[in-house]
């Protein structure tokens, strides 16, 4: 086990204890509300982007998966939402350590929920560290945000959890490696939570960052994606990695190795469909699916132990334009967005098939990314 994880994980203890004893009321506040068991009701969250002023909806997701809107929370920033995907970007909207994390692209900020059900409450909002941020990565406590515009970067921070702030972390904003030629779509951490990750459409390059013991970052080591117009991924619980290929309409499995490069485990697995621009994969690390918006489908793959993947269904599901999925946290069911205005939901079998479980109305034109528990 690497020292820094060691050091992270000493100061995540020390924080924990601190949120032990702080008021049961401040944890009630920022504590997801979960039942046990399979069926247990939840919540879908979707960003509305809106330029005049950005809020998450929020649909209460039933026992068999349907979805009923519950209610809508302003961020108290501005979105930039125009068109079905005005961000270009997986992970605008991120669940992660009881809070819930969305982007402002348009004032250049983002905001942290407390959650408690479907009910939201605006606990912070921050600076994004750069020009229009689009997508969010949590782990523990430490957030990075991915920021697109003027020059890209990537900027961290700690995610207090008893003063329910988000502090800026000294020495933790890092360039890409494609510059202003990045395009960047998504990023995400390892599962160890050592490594961050940031897909670059504009490049066909994949950044990884070293993440050192107090969540700073190191520099940009590029690796070059196996196929075109790399842009979501979901990290697996070994270590390895599934990046949609919007360009190759494809999907491409990696490991890291020693040195923090991707080594390609499956290379441009087809899908024949088009443009395979999210991707997620279920908690066991089975099953993952992709939302391809050229097509009106979900593809469904089989991902094996040692990270290799293979197609299952081309055509798992059939739905309008998607435009973003997420999972619920024990990943029974599949939530679609799409370009109509529909939120979509699926029940995940045991096989990976998909049955549909319902539909949702109510989001605006320009909405961009999904969260699901």
């Amino acid at each position: 086990m690497r020292n820094t994880f060691l050091l992270r994980s000493l100061l995540a203890a020390t924080l924990a204890a601190a949120y032990a004893a702080a008021p049961a009321t401040a944890q009630a506040q920022t504590t997801i509300d979960s039942a046990p068991g399979d069926d247990a009701p939840g919540a879908v969250f979707v960003l509305t982007n809106q330029p005049t002023g950005n809020a998450v909806l929020a649909y209460a997701r039933a026992a068999n998966g349907s979805l009923k809107l519950a209610g809508s929370y302003p961020t108290g920033g501005k979105g930039a939402g125009s068109g079905g995907d005005p961000l270009g970007s997986q992970g605008s909207l991120t669940l992660g350590s009881g809070f819930l994390f969305a982007v402002n692209a348009g004032s250049n900020d983002v905001s942290m929920f407390a959650v408690r059900g479907t009910k939201l409450v605006l606990v912070d909002r921050k600076p994004s560290g750069g020009q229009m941020p689009v997508s969010v990565a949590v782990k523990g406590f430490v957030a990075y945000v991915l920021n697109a515009g003027g020059t890209p970067n990537v900027s961290g921070f700690f995610v207090d959890p008893v003063n329910r702030h988000l502090l800026a972390l000294p020495n933790s904003t890092r360039a890409l490696a494609g510059g202003k030629s990045a395009q960047p779509a998504m990023v995400g951490f390892s599962a160890d939570g050592d490594e961050l990750f940031v897909s670059e459409k504009g490049t066909q390059l994949i950044d990884s960052y070293r993440i050192g013991s107090l969540g700073e970052a190191s520099a940009a080591i590029p690796n070059a994606s196996f196929g075109v117009t790399p842009f979501g991924f979901a990290t697996l619980a070994d270590g390895d990695a599934l990046f949609a290929e919007a360009g190759s309409n494809a999907v491409s499995s990696y490991a890291i190795n020693d040195m923090h490069k991707l080594d390609t485990i499956t290379g441009s697995i087809r899908l024949a469909q088009l443009a395979p621009c999210w991707i997620v994969a279920t908690g066991d690390g089975r099953y993952a699916y992709t939302a391809n918006a050229g097509s009106g489908t979900i593809s469904s793959l089989r991902v094996s132990m040692d990270g290799t993947i293979r197609l299952k269904d081309a055509k798992a599901a059939v739905v309008g334009q998607p435009f973003d999925l997420a999972l619920s946290k024990n990943s029974k069911f599949l939530y679609v967005r799409e370009g109509n205005g529909t939120l979509s939901g699926f029940s995940v079998n045991t096989d990976g098939s998909l049955t549909p479980a319902g539909t949702a109305s109510g989001i605006p034109a320009g909405a961009q990314g999904i969260a699901a528990r």
